[in-house]
């Protein structure tokens, strides 16, 4: 009788979604509401993290780049065309075709609102933050910075000069 009983609550807490521990305190300086807290799976985090992972520059959007469904989307893929991202180095995550997506991302970063953009696996922010990098050049020097910006003719020809001096 013990160790059926025992199996029997294994597999009950086996079967039973991992929960995140917030403590009140978090929850109060959280910019999610503690009535908007979902508890992420362990399935789902893994899957945010292999995503955010599979390129250097990481949006999840509402849409794609080609057909944004929000002006907000739009917006922060004119942004990242304007700065002139490398196409190799950049994916887009359509949170429309993923509830669990959509809802655990904000989640993950603890931001409540789509879109999000993650530079090497750092989370920059969301549209508004986006537009005030922009427009204060913070965004231009941290993807310089990066790598992560289409080289020009310029560039091309700095580093074939410096791979000339270095011979």
């Amino acid at each position: 009788m013990f160790g059926r009983q025992a199996l029997t609550s294994a597999f009950h807490r086996a079967t039973r979604p991992t929960f995140k521990i917030v403590p009140k305190t978090s929850c109060v300086s959280s910019r999610l509401s503690p009535i908007s807290i979902r508890f992420l799976s362990d399935e789902t985090r893994a899957a945010i993290d292999k995503a955010i992972a599979s390129a250097p520059v990481v949006l999840f959007m509402k849409g794609t780049p080609e057909t944004p469904q929000c002006g907000f989307s739009r917006a922060t893929i004119q942004i990242l065309g304007l700065q002139g991202v490398d196409p190799a180095k950049f994916t887009a995550f359509n949170v429309l075709e993923d509830e669990n997506l959509r809802a655990g991302i904000k989640e993950y970063s603890e931001w409540p609102t789509i879109p999000q953009l993650y530079v090497e696996k750092n989370f920059v922010g969301g549209c508004d933050i986006l537009i005030t990098m922009h427009q204060n050049g913070e965004l231009a020097k941290m993807l310089a910075e990066k790598k992560v910006l289409v080289e020009t003719v310029e560039d091309q020809q700095s580093t074939e000069e410096s791979g000339k001096r270095e011979n």
